[in-house]
Formats: C-alpha cells, structure tokens, sequence
C-alpha cells in the first residue's frame, strides 16, 4: 500500500497541510506514524477522499456531454495571435492550456480573471509515476 507525506498529500489535491492534517484526526484519512515516526496517510483513503470532493455536475439545465475530465479554474493569461488565442487556467495546483480561435476567445468573452471550465476529450491519456 502506498503512503504519503502530510505535506506530498496535500500537494497533490490541492489543500493545506493542517486540512490533511484536520481530516486525519476527524477520521476522514486513514493515518499512521511510518518507520521514521512521521505522520503518513494511506493512499486509499486520499484516494477516496480526492472523488468525495470532486465537484459533480448534477444540475438540471447544465451543459451536458460525455466528456468527464473537467478542469475548473481562473484565467491567469489570454495571448492572441492573429486568428489564434491561447488561453492559460489555473485550477486548482493544475495549469491548463487551450488554443482556439480568437473568434472563440470573443464568443466566450475571456478575459484574465474570468472563471472558466477546461473540457478535455483525448484519445490518448499517458500517467507517470515515480521510480520504486
């Protein structure tokens, strides 16, 4: 089983140390000294507790589709080129990148500061981890 860090755990969904830290002792993550006697929560439990946070899309009239991975955040940069736009998000610990055309960009009124959704549909999604 996997264990984290209090400080790699809460890097890595986006809280602070004293919220994993609060959720340990609420009993909400499972949590254990390791061998060299710090705090560690079992990876399950952060697992679990990333997709009981994860906002859910249920209203009626919302814009459905059938795309699931869906980054919510804040416009930190729009750079126009010609009929291309790029468009950078901060959502959460996570930067997303969009380029569209500048027609879209004025469709959408995007401005830095303006609270938008990053949809993305791939075919292809690669994951990483580090070396055991």
């Amino acid at each position: 089983m996997t264990d984290f860090r209090i400080s790699e755990a809460a890097r890595l969904i986006g809280v602070s140390d004293d919220t994993v830290r609060r959720w340990a002792a609420d009993g909400l993550l499972e949590a254990r000294e390791d061998e060299s006697g710090r705090k560690v929560v079992s990876g399950a439990s952060l697992a679990r507790r990333a997709v009981e946070l994860a906002p859910q899309v249920h209203e009626r009239g919302a814009v459905r589709g059938s795309a699931r991975n869906r980054f919510t955040g804040i416009v930190t940069a729009v750079e126009r080129s010609g009929v291309v736009a790029k468009v950078d998000l901060q959502c959460g610990p996570n930067r997303v990148v969009s380029l569209m055309t500048s027609e879209a960009l004025d469709d959408l009124g995007i401005d830095v500061g303006s609270r938008a959704t990053a949809v993305v549909k791939a075919t292809t999604v690669i994951i990483e981890t580090g070396q055991r």
